[in-house]
C-alpha cells in the first residue's frame, strides 16, 4: 500500500510527493467524475443508412479544464434527421470532419468548473458531440444555454418540447401565418417536430391532418394530441385518404419528408397556399434531396420558405416561454423513446429513417 500524503488541493501539499510524481502530475477527478470520455467519432461518410464501423467508439482521456474552462458531463443526445446531413457534406454548418466526435445537442451539467459564468450543478443544452464529456471555453455561450430545474419537469424536455424541436415547429409555424380555418397538412406528424406543429396548428383554430407511418403512431397524433385525421403513408389508398380529409383542400404544409408526399400534398394545396419547408427526410440517405417538381408551385402561386432554426436564435427565449406556458397549461403533449448507452446512438440514428421512434429520439448515458 502506497504510504504517499493524499492530495486534497493543489498546494503545498504536493510538495510531498516524490519528485518523479511531481513531474507529471495524474488530474485529481472528484469521486463522481471519471477519468475516461469515451466519444463515437466519424470515421466514414456514410452510404444510405449508418454501417457498423461509420462511427467508431473510443476511449479518450478526460483533459484537465484550466482558466476560463468547465467540464460538463453528457446525460442525455437529442437524435435528429440533421445529424446525417451533417456526416455527408457541408450544409448551413460545415460536414463534420472524418475522425473528429459525431456533432450533436445535448443536455449536460457541470461537474467542475474554472469559468466565472459555469459552477457546478449548472445544467445545459448545446452542442456536446456524441460523448460523456465535453469541455466548455470562452465560446459556450454560442453554442450553450443555460436551463433551469423545473419541479416534476423531466430534464429531456429541453431537447424537445422546448428545445431544438420546439423552437423549430414555433418559428416554422410563425412562417406558415396560420389562421382560423386554415387546413394544415403535416408531414412525418409524429416526429419530435411534426407532432408539436401540429399541436400549435390547433391552438391557432387549423383543422390539422397528420401524415405518419404507422397505425399506432396515427392513433397517438389523432386520440392524444388532438390531429383531426392522421393518414399512414404506407397504405396503399393513404392518397385517397389525404383526401378525403382535406375536402377543402390544403392551405399549409410543413413539410419535413419530401419527395411522394410532398409531391401529393402540392398538388391538393390552395391558391396562394404556405409550403413551410423544415426537412426533406426522405432524401437524406438517398443523396436525393427529395424536392417537389416547381410547376406546382408555379401554376398555384404557392410561397415556400425554407428555414434554419439558427436564424432565429435571438428569440429563442421569447419562443421558450410561450412553449412552457402552452406546455405547463397541457397545450401541448410530446411523446419520447429513449436509447440507452452512447454505444447504441447510430442504431438510434438509423431509427429515425426506419420508423422505429415514436416523438422525441433520444440516447441515455
Amino acid at each position: 500500500m502506497s504510504h504517499l500524503p493524499r492530495i486534497l488541493t493543489v498546494g503545498a501539499e504536493v510538495a510531498l510527493l516524490p519528485a518523479a510524481v511531481r513531474k507529471f502530475p495524474t488530474k485529481i477527478f472528484r469521486s463522481n467524475v471519471s477519468n475516461i470520455n469515451c466519444q463515437l467519432r466519424l470515421q466514414n461518410r456514410p452510404k444510405g443508412l449508418l454501417a457498423p464501423g461509420d462511427l467508431q467508439l473510443i476511449e479518450s482521456p478526460v483533459p484537465e479544464i484550466r482558466d476560463g474552462q468547465a467540464l460538463a458531463r453528457v446525460k442525455y443526445l437529442s437524435i435528429d434527421p440533421t445529424m446525417r446531413l451533417w456526416m455527408a457534406a457541408d450544409t448551413y454548418l460545415p460536414a463534420v470532419g472524418v475522425g473528429e466526435v459525431m456533432r450533436a445537442i445535448g443536455f449536460a451539467e457541470i461537474v467542475e468548473s474554472r469559468h466565472p459564468d459555469y459552477k457546478k450543478g449548472d445544467r445545459l443544452t448545446g452542442l456536446t458531440g456524441l460523448q460523456e464529456y465535453v469541455i466548455l471555453d470562452e465560446s459556450a455561450k454560442r453554442s450553450f444555454q443555460k436551463v433551469p430545474k423545473i419541479p416534476f419537469v423531466p430534464d429531456t424536455v429541453f431537447l424537445g418540447v422546448l428545445g431544438v424541436n420546439g423552437l423549430t415547429a414555433f418559428f416554422g409555424m410563425e412562417i406558415a401565418q396560420p389562421k382560423k380555418g386554415d387546413t394544415l397538412v403535416v408531414s412525418a406528424a409524429a416526429g419530435a417536430t411534426g407532432s408539436i406543429v401540429g399541436q400549435i396548428g390547433k391552438i391557432h383554430g387549423c383543422r390539422v391532418v397528420g401524415i405518419a407511418g404507422s397505425d399506432d403512431k396515427c392513433a397517438w397524433i389523432a386520440k392524444d394530441l388532438g390531429f383531426d385525421a392522421a393518414i399512414n403513408y404506407k397504405h396503399p389508398d393513404w392518397k385517397e385518404k389525404l383526401a378525403t380529409a382535406t375536402p377543402k383542400g390544403i392551405d399549409i404544409d410543413f413539410e419535413n419528408v419530401g419527395g411522394d408526399i410532398m409531391q401529393t400534398v402540392l398538388g391538393r394545396m390552395n391558391l396562394h397556399g404556405r409550403v413551410v419547408l423544415c426537412g426533406l427526410i426522405s432524401g437524406y440517405t438517398k443523396g436525393d434531396p427529395g424536392m417537389a417538381s416547381f410547376a406546382t408551385v408555379l401554376v398555384k402561386r404557392l410561397r415556400v420558405q425554407g428555414f434554419i432554426i439558427l436564424d432565429y436564435a435571438s428569440r429563442f427565449m421569447e419562443a421558450a416561454t410561450q412553449l412552457g406556458h402552452w406546455k405547463m397549461f397541457g397545450k401541448l403533449k410530446d411523446r419520447e423513446t429513449i436509447v440507452e448507452g452512447l454505444e447504441k446512438a447510430p442504431d438510434a440514428i438509423n431509427m429515425l429513417f426506419t420508423g422505429g421512434n415514436t416523438g422525441k429520439l433520444i440516447v441515455k448515458l
